[in-house]
């Protein structure tokens, strides 16, 4: 047997420990954006931390203004091996709406699914589960060797959920320290359960809130309605005019960066032979949204969005209450593609705002976060050493694919670190992240775990130019 054969063999003899282990994890509840869960969100990068120590890493927790890094090294053979950098995050979005959850959110469950078992709970595949199939990946090589085939920086932090804010400080601080040849990241998906797939681009985010005020208090709407200006009305208005009747952003200059996919890249996304009625039918959608002249995947990987990702105000309890609202809010988040910039998005829905708000209303704009989109070179050997491996491990070619959602982390590598990233992850289009009864199918687990095994061996021998 060859030394990749013998790993991906111990791969199996130590899956079911692997499962235990990656259930321990996953019963805690590190909720970034919840100060209740703090102490939750510390404990799970100390159980990571002692983790990589059983394997031969050198790791730390490392505190920051908000929830702490962590921080491993392992020498690898020595000499002048390849020095991979592995990111993921162990924090998890909030589980509400918790009555919607078959089973308790931090109470992992395996249940049978179309592949076989599934992983049910919170994280489960964002970014627990896919970060596990890197450290399980370290486990085998270690078990198996004694030690790993390249040098390796492993690297999570605690606040992906809650916008990253001391992830790029942080990096500048220890940019020598975290200096590496390519960074790998598992947060993005396959084609499907069988297709393995390398995601090369990835839309950015611009993420606000809108308030708007009138009365100075709440107001009886029998005695003022009519009369004053209702900020909810004026809300409701005010989003009603984002989009036209095509589903386009009618904020003036918004589209004026986007640059259309070319007729080459065109024809590679309908060589995908993409099912758009069963990805919406997936959903419980029988009709698509959006721009009405879009194909689904040109919407979700090469065109920007503007969407309201909630509303506040008024009464919402339980009865009546006939109440006119000082006050109304929404939370409105736009998808960019590459060659938008965050900054200059929100000043032009700023310029929008001017113009639409109605009379007699104040509001206020509150920018978030923001970051752009990324674009992976497809020409890069790392790549291609990486296309090889999951070839290696799934028996078939691995595809080159957008992503409609963003990992900021892409941009802040390369703007400090100066490298690439290699999104390889394996979820898939159904995994109901950040939604109640997450999961991740146990036999992606398995394959994002011997992917990792194989792309460690295959960076050992060499990337090439």
């Amino acid at each position: 047997m060859s030394d990749l054969d013998r790993v991906l063999a111990r791969v199996d003899a130590d899956f079911e420990a692997a499962l235990e282990r990656w259930t321990d994890f996953l019963r805690i509840p590190s909720i970034s954006t919840d100060p209740a869960h703090n102490a939750d969100t510390r404990r799970a990068a100390q159980w990571l931390a002692e983790q990589l120590r059983e394997l031969g890493f050198d790791a730390s927790v490392r505190d920051t203004p908000g929830h702490p890094m962590v921080v491993a090294h392992h020498p690898g053979p020595g000499g002048d091996a390849p020095h991979l950098l592995y990111y993921g995050h162990y924090d998890v979005q909030p589980p509400d709406p918790v009555e919607e959850w078959d089973s308790g959110p931090f109470e992992p469950t395996i249940v049978e699914g179309p592949h076989g078992r599934r992983m049910v709970a919170r994280g489960a595949v964002d970014d627990k589960g896919q970060l596990m199939t890197f450290v399980e990946a370290f486990r085998a090589w270690q078990a198996e060797h004694g030690t790993l085939p390249v040098q390796v920086t492993a690297f999570f932090e605690g606040e992906e959920e809650s916008g990253s804010p001391s992830l790029k400080p942080f990096l500048e601080q220890h940019k020598q320290e975290l200096g590496a040849d390519v960074c790998v990241i598992s947060d993005t998906g396959s084609w499907d359960v069988e297709t393995p797939a390398l995601t090369t681009q990835l839309r950015g985010l611009l993420y606000t809130e809108l308030v708007v005020d009138a009365p100075d208090h709440d107001l009886h709407s029998g005695l003022y309605g009519g009369a004053v200006p209702n900020p909810l009305n004026a809300l409701g208005r005010i989003l009603g005019q984002l989009h036209d009747d095509q589903g386009r952003i009618a904020i003036p200059g918004f589209y004026d960066a986007v640059v259309e996919p070319d007729e080459a890249t065109r024809a590679k996304w309908q060589a995908l032979d993409f099912d758009a009625d069963a990805f919406l039918q997936g959903v419980g959608v029988d009709a698509a949204g959006g721009e009405q002249d879009r194909g689904v995947l040109e919407k979700i990987w090469a065109r920007p969005t503007c969407d309201v990702n909630g509303m506040l105000g008024g009464y919402t309890g339980t009865g009546a209450k006939t109440v006119l609202p000082a006050r109304a809010s929404a939370k409105i988040s736009f998808r960019l593609v590459p060659d938008q910039d965050p900054e200059a998005a929100a000043e032009q829905f700023r310029a929008y705002l001017h113009g639409i708000v109605p009379a007699g209303c104040s509001w206020e704009l509150i920018v978030h976060h923001g970051a752009p989109a990324i674009r992976v070179p497809t020409d890069s050997p790392y790549l291609r050493a990486a296309r090889e491996a999951l070839e290696n491990a799934y028996g078939r070619e691995a595809l080159l694919i957008g992503c409609g959602g963003s990992i900021p982390v892409v941009g802040v590598m390369k703007e400090v670190l100066g490298i690439d990233s290699l999104l390889m992850g394996f979820g898939l289009a159904d995994d109901r992240m950040h939604s109640p009864n997450e999961k991740f199918e146990v036999r992606c687990f398995e394959n994002g775990i011997k992917s990792h095994v194989a792309l460690l061996d295959r960076m050992a021998r060499g990337v090439g130019t």
